[in-house]
């Protein structure tokens, strides 16, 4: 963070998956012994890991087309597998493509915005510091919460977690202003969502090397498990069609980068990437007073 940064200025940048603090002392990150890729949010204030980092207002926003949840049951698609399940924001046609006709062209995809922590470490002998971040969890709101395989541990029935959700704009500024807007009260906006909508996918998403649209497609589940088509999914089906069309080069390079991992790069392309320099750089936001961080 630079020091004379202002604390409302949003800047996209690359960041590894799995919080390193910034008081790690071994030479190798990989030596961390214990996961940081979540953080729960009832004892992120309270674990070593995540609390300075948090105090020091290193808040950040992780970008995802949505996420994977996967169903233990044998009603899936592979009888006996796991059933996986993709997870994301209601889509409408974006505020441009208002008053035009049904077949225009769909602007954008509604990333989904997911409460996060960030940290700087810089190795022991010297080098590139390396920025890294973790994912807040809560408990999974009520619609997704049967996704889950439910586990009994101890004669308890473990809560199932979900990423946080931030859900708006005006969110997304309380929780990135650390100096407008101070740790206690960000972290009232870690709190479960409702605004969100699933369906099955094929298991063909279940290996890492398939990295194209068919992983979101919905699927039907059985003649008792047919899934209704809703708007989300209309939108969603209309513009994989849409980008799938055209010229070989349009089909590289206008789909998104379908995975939950932080969008790497921007790119000046109508991809996932322009939608977050268009987040990036909303106009209009009151300037928040500065503080060196």
């Amino acid at each position: 963070v630079r020091k004379d940064a202002d604390s409302s200025e949003r800047v996209l940048m690359d960041m590894r998956w799995g919080l390193v603090p910034s008081w790690f002392k071994k030479d190798d990150p990989s030596k961390m012994q214990f996961n940081t890729s979540n953080c729960r949010s009832d004892t992120m204030l309270k674990k070593s890991s995540y609390k300075g980092a948090l105090l020091k207002g290193k808040r950040c926003v992780v970008l995802a087309d949505g996420f994977y949840e996967w169903q233990q049951c044998s009603g899936g698609e592979e009888p006996g597998g796991p059933q996986p399940y993709f997870i994301y924001f209601p889509q409408t046609k974006d505020a441009e493509a208002e008053g035009k006709e049904e077949d225009e062209e769909w602007r954008g995809w509604r990333l989904l915005t997911m409460a996060g922590i960030f940290d700087c470490w810089e190795p022991p002998a010297g080098g590139e510091v390396l920025y890294t971040y973790t994912i807040i969890t809560v408990d999974a709101s009520k619609d997704v919460s049967f996704i889950h395989h439910r586990q009994v541990r101890a004669g308890r029935e473990a809560a199932e977690r979900a990423g946080a959700i931030l859900d708006g704009d005006e969110a997304i500024r309380k929780w990135l202003d650390f100096a407008e807007v101070p740790t206690q009260e960000a972290v009232k906006l870690i709190q479960p969502t409702e605004n969100i909508v699933f369906h099955p996918v094929s298991t063909f998403v279940n290996s890492v090397r398939n990295n194209t649209p068919e992983c979101l497609a919905p699927i039907e589940l059985g003649a008792k498990k047919e899934v209704q088509a809703t708007p989300s999914s209309k939108v969603m089906l209309g513009w994989l069609k849409n980008s799938q069309e055209g010229s070989p080069q349009k089909k590289e390079n206008d789909l998104p980068r379908w995975t939950s991992q932080f969008i790497h790069s921007p790119s000046p392309k109508k991809t996932s990437a322009g939608i977050l320099q268009q987040w990036l750089g909303k106009e209009g936001e009151p300037a928040a007073k500065k503080r060196k961080a």
